[in-house]
């Protein structure tokens, strides 16, 4: 039976879907930041909600980890703008800068921290377990009976 997609059309629709999914879950944290007057960025609402769907439902969408491993290479260009600005309007500021330095300097330690101790508790197991999106170098077994790399396909 011949393929109702070409690999590349297919990996255009997984790029498609997985953006979607991001694009969604910005909208739904802007919904709620709106809303509610959270004093939040609406993409860190969205993105915590996102970490909370995919924790609920224990396993990761194929599509939304194919999109974001080229968004996380280029992390530092995306917050490059807010950084620059900080130069622009430093004279807002003058007046806080140990409350700036304080909050950047516990932020980055409890963000090291919080790193650390993921790593650890992850790292401690090298098994795979039925949620776990596989390494690559770990076998596939494309079986969807099996456990071993199991992602959600939506």
């Amino acid at each position: 039976m011949m393929a109702l997609f070409s690999a590349t059309e297919t990996s255009v629709m997984s790029v498609l879907r997985g953006f979607l999914w991001l694009l969604a879950f910005l909208l739904l944290g802007q919904t709620l930041v709106r809303l509610f007057h959270i004093p939040m960025p609406s993409g860190v609402i969205g993105m915590l909600l996102l970490t909370l769907w995919f924790s609920f439902r224990g396993r990761m969408n194929r599509d939304v980890v194919q999109i974001s491993q080229p968004l996380i290479a280029m992390l530092a260009l995306l917050i490059m703008p807010g950084v620059v600005e900080i130069f622009f309007v430093a004279d807002q500021f003058a007046d806080q800068w140990t409350a700036i330095l304080t909050a950047l300097i516990v932020g980055t330690l409890l963000s090291v921290l919080s790193s650390l101790l993921l790593m650890r508790r992850y790292l401690a197991h090298d098994d795979l377990s039925h949620n776990d999106l596989p390494r690559n170098d770990t076998p596939r077994n494309d079986d969807p009976s099996s456990p071993v790399g199991t992602v959600d396909h939506e």
